[in-house]
């Protein structure tokens, strides 16, 4: 079962719970938040065996997505990816700023922003990966964090970023030590990118809040860089 559907059938557990001591206070039958629970289980279930956790993800992105704060952070954290990206010259496919658009578009996970990993399997494959595309996809992978930490000073997201940097490390057999001194690496590089196209980095931000197509947000940084 994912985290995801892990933490949501433990709050459902509690709140079951919490309802049956309640119930008897104002005259609810025990049967109701068992039958309750038990169907909420049932779809918990089905949507981790069926849908691999999509549905919980889907729940709780919406569920979020009522906080305009929540919002605004995501943004800045997908602009981080994206500004990088371009600058370290991996090819952007797409982005989402929520799992119910990543869903739509058929991307997997709670969306953001798709970078084109072709030269990165091409040469894990061939076993002859070199450090410089190391560097520049864990650059993009870290800069969402490097962006939050930026713009509010501390960072909510960013796991996954993690996570698939640590799969990359154990692909290459090196230490969880080593994949956590890179992490830090990455952030200070993507911050290092984000502060130096600062105007660049605002603009794009903007663009994606109003869900600008791909190639428009790349005409933008351009034009922005030729006209710093």
């Amino acid at each position: 079962m994912s985290q995801t559907s892990l933490n949501l059938t433990a709050i459902t557990i509690f709140s079951f719970v919490l309802l049956s001591l309640v119930g008897p206070l104002v005259h609810l039958s025990p049967t109701v938040p068992a039958i309750a629970a038990f169907g909420l289980l049932g779809l918990a279930t089905v949507d981790t065996l069926g849908w691999q956790g999509k549905g919980a993800t889907l729940l709780l992105d919406w569920l979020a997505n009522f906080s305009p704060e929540h919002r605004d952070r995501v943004l800045h954290h997908e602009a981080g990816h994206f500004l990088t990206a371009h600058l370290l010259n991996l090819p952007i496919t797409g982005y989402t700023l929520s799992a119910w658009d990543a869903f739509r578009q058929g991307q997997p996970g709670q969306g953001g922003v798709v970078v084109d990993s072709q030269e990165l399997d091409a040469e894990l494959e061939q076993g002859r990966l070199s450090d410089q595309l190391i560097d520049r996809y864990c650059t993009v992978w870290m800069a969402g964090i490097a962006a939050e930490q930026l713009t509010y000073g501390n960072v909510e997201g960013g796991n996954g970023d993690r996570q698939t940097l640590r799969i990359l490390w154990s692909q290459l057999r090196r230490s969880p030590t080593e994949a956590e001194l890179k992490e830090r690496w990455g952030i200070l590089q993507a911050k290092t990118l984000i502060q130096s196209h600062q105007p660049t980095y605002e603009k794009l931000v903007q663009a994606m809040r109003e869900n600008t197509p791909v190639e428009e947000c790349r005409q933008l940084i351009e034009h922005s860089l030729e006209t710093a």
